[in-house]
């Protein structure tokens, strides 16, 4: 019997069903917690004018907990006296929303009189940690920059009296595996942190899948433990200064630390002034300030004639200064001998610049297939990388962009909300 006989071709066809929204996770369906978070270093380090890798994270967070968060978040701060309080939520929050585009700008020290203010005034006049109300899901303690949690004993007075729940973001170990490359106090410091961690935490956050496979041994069996890459946040350039404009350069990144490895590239940079016969030497960029325990490279970067006019040291600069330097550097150089996450190789990628960093975890794990991976001792191999990637057009820096091509930059809405997840899943757990 044909269709039409059967009168199917006249008759209505019902309209397919809607689409079915995509089902909600579980926390979001659920009642969240309150967030408390720490912005202890944060205020600090405006104070003082610049801001490092860990307070950039922090800053991030606050930033975007101000968005997702809404009415749960909350601003805290150690008093140091030994006690935890909140910070004045509008007045911190407005703080919050001018430090990103200040630095950005180069004005950052503006608003030190601001955050010396919250620092000062109100950390000696904190209003208490509330106690949840019955029945009411217990805050988290979110705190993202490790500090104060080496102040093990106060945090968990906080913890007891406000039925509070520590989740930290844990960026990496570096004082306990290589104690070599960091002050013996800050060891000290790292190990208490450790142990605040180990005997309070609820749960635990990661920068990356590196820091959390050494991090998982360390911590009682079953805390549940997130890794969850860092956001690259978009930067406005700033016009490169006139020293460097017209002229090929490279990059190097971060603090001026033994890890870092500039002593390395600076001995690297006095062969390539040696073994180049004719053309202009590209120069070396450093940005960062000066640590610790630099003896070598300081008499090398003060004292050393040949390298004096190869090589450019700019100190701690605004992103928009890094970002301009990034858009237009031949590459990012990174030779360091350990590295939590790796931020700089990141934001160099994500500006489309081509990346010769040290083959470690952490650099592996952001940087996939796209940066050159070199031996951080082996000098030959990074003079080699230097020398091919300062040609114009150079094979090996073109295949480098190529590759580029198909990355892709983690983000900050992405880790947030990852973040967020997590907490809402403890939250559900009980």
């Amino acid at each position: 019997m044909t269709p039409a006989a059967l009168g199917l071709l006249d008759a209505p066809v019902a309209p397919p069903p809607p689409p079915r929204p995509p089902a909600r996770p579980a926390w979001r369906a659920s009642a969240q917690p309150p967030i408390w978070l720490d912005l202890s270093r944060l205020l600090w380090r405006v104070f003082r004018g610049t801001l490092t890798g860990v307070d950039r994270v922090e800053l991030a967070y606050a930033e975007h907990l101000l968005m997702e968060a809404g009415e749960r978040l909350r601003f805290v701060a150690y008093d140091y006296r030994g006690g935890f309080g909140l910070l004045p939520q509008a007045r911190t929050a407005a703080l919050v929303r001018a430090v990103g585009p200040a630095w950005q700008a180069g004005t950052l020290a503006g608003l030190a009189p601001s955050a010396l203010a919250l620092f000062t005034g109100s950390l000696a006049r904190l209003r208490p940690l509330p106690r949840p109300a019955a029945g009411a899901l217990p805050p988290v303690y979110l705190n993202v920059s490790h500090h104060p949690l080496a102040q093990t004993a106060a945090v968990a007075r906080m913890l007891a009296r406000s039925g509070a729940r520590l989740v930290p973001l844990v960026h990496d170990l570096i004082p306990l595996d290589w104690p070599e490359y960091v002050g013996k106090a800050e060891t000290l410091r790292h190990q208490r942190r450790m142990a605040t961690i180990t005997r309070h935490a609820s749960a635990v956050v990661a920068n990356s899948a590196a820091t959390a496979a050494r991090l998982a041994p360390l911590l009682p069996p079953g805390l549940p433990l997130l890794p969850a890459p860092l956001g690259v946040a978009p930067r406005q350039a700033a016009a490169l200064p006139p020293a460097l404009r017209g002229l090929p350069f490279f990059l190097c990144l971060g603090t001026i630390e033994p890890r870092k490895n500039h002593l390395m590239l600076l001995h690297l940079w006095r062969r390539l002034v040696e073994e180049t016969a004719t053309g202009p030497v590209p120069k070396l960029v450093i940005v960062g300030n000066r640590g610790w325990d630099n003896e070598q490279v300081l008499d090398l970067l003060d004292r050393c004639a040949r390298l004096r006019p190869h090589v450019m040291e700019l100190g701690g600069v605004s992103d928009a200064v890094v970002a301009g330097l990034m858009d237009q550097a031949r590459a990012l150089l990174m030779p360091s001998f350990v590295e939590g996450f790796g931020l700089p190789v990141a934001e160099a990628l994500a500006r489309g610049t081509p990346v010769l960093c040290s083959d470690i975890a952490a650099h592996r794990e952001i940087g996939g297939a796209v940066p050159d991976f070199l031996d951080p001792l082996d000098l030959p191999a990074w003079l080699a990388a230097v020398q091919d990637y300062a040609i114009p057009q150079a094979p090996r820096r073109e295949a480098q962009l190529r590759r580029l091509a198909g990355w892709e930059a983690p983000d900050w809405p992405t880790h947030i909300d990852t973040v967020l997840g997590f907490i809402g899943e403890l939250a559900l757990a009980g």
